[in-house]
C-alpha cells in the first residue's frame, strides 16, 4: 500500500497564510504602540450626523410641547364649560325657589352637586397632571359646545325671570292705576261736597252791624279754596286737551323762572284771580245795573248787598241761577265767564261752544262740571264782594307791581323756599292773589318771589 502523501499546497492556502502573518504582525504592533483599531471618519460627516440628531431631538421636543399646550387649552376650556354649567344649574335652582317648586328644586340641586363633583374631578386631574386621554381638539370642541349650551340655558332662565318680573310689575301697575282712579273719583266726590253750595256756617250768626275785617278774611280764605280747586281743574283740562303748558305760561307772563316744576300752577292761579277780582273796588263789580243806587243811598246799598250775601250763602248755585236768571249775581257770573274763558279754550276743552252760546243767546246756564266749578268760585267771590261793601268802612284790593321789593307788611310769599336759596335781594315776579285794605287793616297779597336782577 502506498503511503498517503500530503497534497501540494495551493495558491489559496499560501495567500491565507500570508494574510495571517500580516494580521499577527499588525496585532503585535498595536499591542506595543496603538491602543486599538480605529477607522478614521471625516470631520464634515461627523458634524452633519450630530446636526441631524439635534434637529430630530428639537422636533420631538416641539411636538411634545405642542401636545402639552393643546392638552392644557382643552383642559381650560373644559374647566370654563364646567363653571358655566354650575352657574346655569344654580340659576335654575334659584328660579325653582320663587315660586317654590319642590320637584324642580330637587332636580336643580342634584344638577348643582353633579357639576361641583365634575369641578372636583378636574382639580384632581390638574394636580396629578392626568389630563383627558381623548384628542385635544375633540375635547376642546366638546367643551365649547357644553359652554354654549350652559350659556343658552342661563339666558333662558334669565328671560323667564325677567318675563315673570314684567308680569308682576304690569299687575302692580294695573293695581296702582285702579287705586289712582279710585282716589281721583274720591277726590272728585270730596270736591263736589266741598264746593257744594250749602250754609256757610261761619257767618250764620253774623249781624249786619257786626261785620268786621276778621269776617272778611274768613270769607276770603273760603273763596281762595274754590279758586284753587278751579285752577286744578283748569290745568287737568289743559293736559287732557294736550296743551303746551309752557306756552300757556308764557302767554300769561313771559320770562318767568320757577324754582320748582309744580310752581307753574301759581301763574294760572294768578291769571284766574286777576280776572275774577277785576273790578272788585267798584260797587257794581262789572254789573252796571247796580248803579241804580245813588251816592247818597250808600246805606241802602250796604243793606242790599248784605241781604244778597245771606241769600246766596245757603243757595245751590246752579239752582239759584236757573230760578233767578236775571239776578245781579247771574249777570256778574256771565260777564266773568266770557272774560276769563276764551272761545278757543272752551272749544279745546269740550269740543264745541255750546256753553258760550247758551249764556249769550238764551241766557241759560250750563250744567257741565266745568261750569259748575266756575260758578261755585264766582259765588264765593261774589259773597266776598257783598261782605266788603256791607262794611261801614272803605274796602279795596291792590296788586303788587312786578320787580317790587318784598315787604312783609303788604305781601306773603307762596314760595317760601326762596328765602333759603336766594343770595341776593328778593323781588316780586308776579302777584298770585291780590291784597286788600279793609279800613286801616291790611290783608296781605300773595306773591311769587324771585331774586332781584336790578335795583328795585
Amino acid at each position: 500500500m502506498d503511503p498517503i502523501r500530503p497534497s501540494p499546497p495551493t495558491n489559496r492556502s499560501r495567500l491565507a497564510r500570508k494574510l495571517r502573518n500580516v494580521i499577527n504582525l499588525k496585532t503585535a504592533k498595536k499591542t506595543g504602540s496603538n491602543p486599538g483599531f480605529c477607522l478614521l471618519i471625516p470631520q464634515e460627516k461627523l458634524r452633519c450626523c450630530e446636526s441631524h440628531q439635534i434637529e430630530k431631538e428639537d422636533v420631538e421636543e416641539a411636538k411634545e410641547e405642542s401636545r402639552n399646550r393643546a392638552a392644557m387649552d382643552a383642559f381650560v376650556a373644559k374647566l370654563f364649560a364646567t363653571i358655566s354649567a354650575v352657574k346655569a344649574a344654580y340659576a335654575e335652582l334659584q328660579m325653582a325657589q320663587f315660586p317654590y317648586n319642590g320637584e324642580a328644586v330637587q332636580s336643580a340641586d342634584q344638577a348643582v352637586v353633579d357639576e361641583l363633583k365634575a369641578l372636583s374631578e378636574l382639580k384632581r386631574e390638574f394636580l396629578k397632571k392626568q389630563f383627558d386621554s381623548s384628542p385635544s381638539h375633540v375635547t376642546l370642541m366638546l367643551a365649547e359646545i357644553q359652554e354654549q349650551q350652559s350659556l343658552m340655558k342661563t339666558y333662558e332662565i334669565t328671560m323667564k325671570k325677567m318675563r315673570s318680573e314684567i308680569e308682576n310689575k304690569e299687575a302692580r301697575i294695573f293695581s296702582l292705576e285702579q287705586q289712582l282712579q279710585d282716589i281721583i273719583q274720591n277726590n272728585k266726590t270730596m270736591e263736589k261736597k266741598l264746593n257744594a253750595s250749602g250754609s256757610f256756617s261761619i257767618l250764620d250768626n253774623v249781624k249786619f252791624s257786626e261785620v268786621s275785617p276778621k269776617d272778611f278774611i274768613l270769607v276770603l280764605h273760603y273763596a281762595l279754596r274754590s279758586i284753587r280747586n278751579f285752577v286744578k281743574l283748569l290745568i287737568r283740562e289743559m293736559e287732557s286737551a294736550n296743551w303746551d303748558i309752557e306756552a300757556a305760561v308764557n302767554a300769561i307772563q313771559s320770562g318767568l323762572i320757577f324754582s320748582k316744576r309744580d310752581h307753574k300752577a301759581f301763574i294760572f292761579e294768578s291769571f284766574v284771580c286777576r280776572e275774577i277780582f277785576a273790578g272788585f273796588n267798584d260797587p257794581s263789580f262789572s254789573v252796571q245795573e247796580n248803579d241804580q243806587f245813588l251816592p247818597e243811598e250808600i246805606h241802602q246799598r250796604r243793606i242790599f248787598l248784605f241781604e244778597e250775601l245771606k241769600r246766596l250763602r245757603s243757595a245751590n248755585v246752579i239752582h239759584f241761577l236757573r230760578q233767578n236768571p236775571n239776578s245781579l249775581f247771574g249777570k256778574f257770573l256771565k260777564c266773568k265767564y266770557l272774560q276769563m274763558v276764551h272761545p278757543k279754550m272752551e272749544l279745546s276743552f269740550s269740543g264745541n261752544l255750546s256753553q258760550r252760546r247758551m249764556l249769550i243767546n238764551s241766557g241759560e246756564y250750563p250744567g257741565t262740571e266745568f261750569f259748575k266749578m266756575f260758578a261755585e268760585m264766582g259765588r264765593r267771590v261774589w259773597l266776598l264782594h257783598c261782605l266788603a261793601f256791607s262794611f261801614g268802612r272803605e274796602v279795596s284790593s291792590f296788586q303788587v307791581k312786578q320787580s317790587s321789593k318784598f315787604s312783609e307788611v303788604y305781601m306773603e310769599s307762596v314760595n317760601q323756599d326762596i328765602f333759603t336759596a336766594a343770595e341776593s335781594d328778593l323781588a316780586v315776579a308776579f302777584t298770585v292773589v291780590p291784597g286788600f285794605k279793609v279800613g286801616q287793616t291790611v290783608v296781605q297779597s300773595q306773591v311769587y318771589l324771585s331774586a332781584a336782577t336790578a335795583p328795585v
